[in-house]
């Protein structure tokens, strides 16, 4: 088993409520929400991070789409 360490941080009062409710509804310990809260938001901003910086490599190797085929792309996945 890893370590732990206490992080303290202050949330809104309609926070507070949502998570107590949340771990009185999946009997869950607040603790074990906000980790894996945590654990999903680290991880999706290191994911972002990581492609913007490799985003940046490229253009500046000149590895670059024009925007009309980026285009092409993007109309592909549909609009929301």
């Amino acid at each position: 088993m890893s370590g732990s360490t206490l992080i303290s941080v202050r949330v809104s009062d309609n926070i507070a409520q949502r998570l107590a409710e949340l771990a009185d509804a999946t009997e869950r310990s607040k603790s074990y929400l906000m980790e894996q809260a945590l654990e999903e938001f680290i991880a999706h901003q290191e994911w972002q991070v990581k492609a913007i910086q490799q985003g940046i490599r490229q253009a500046d190797t000149g590895k670059l789409v024009e925007h009309k085929e980026a285009l092409k792309v993007l109309n592909k996945w549909g609009k929301r």
